[in-house]
């Protein structure tokens, strides 16, 4: 599976921004997508999951301000950002799991495929 992240970039405090994630190859080898963030000197930290049905589970910080979506049509994963703080400033990643129960949807190990990443900047 290779992932492609786009829709990075910079945008004031309250503005939004939409991150999209467009995935190729063994499509149909996933059941889980997520999009995590890291800042420099952090670790990367679970934002959003979805499952390949439609079920989605945020991380407390974005609850009501971020909102995670899969086309399976598509076959391309988003991130509709809003209300966006400077804190949400980092690099975001796209990432997809084989497993189809999958309870830690936050933690990095069970994913298996990674995008390359996308700079989020959002000025004060």
């Amino acid at each position: 599976v290779q992932l492609v992240e786009s829709g990075g970039g910079s945008v004031q405090a309250g503005g939004s921004l939409t991150l999209s994630c467009a995935a190729s190859g063994d499509v149909y080898s996933y059941f889980h997508l997520a999009w995590f963030r890291q800042g420099a000197g952090e670790e990367r930290e679970g934002v959003a999951g979805v499952t390949t049905g439609g079920s989605a589970r945020y991380a407390d910080s974005v609850k009501g301000r971020f909102t995670i979506s899969y086309d399976n049509g598509k076959k391309t994963l988003y991130l509709r950002m809003s209300s966006l703080a400077p804190e949400d400033s980092n690099v975001y990643y796209c990432a997809t799991s084989r497993l189809f129960v999958l309870r830690n949807w936050d933690q990095m190990g069970p994913y298996n495929y990674w995008g390359q990443g996308t700079q989020v900047t959002v000025s004060s």
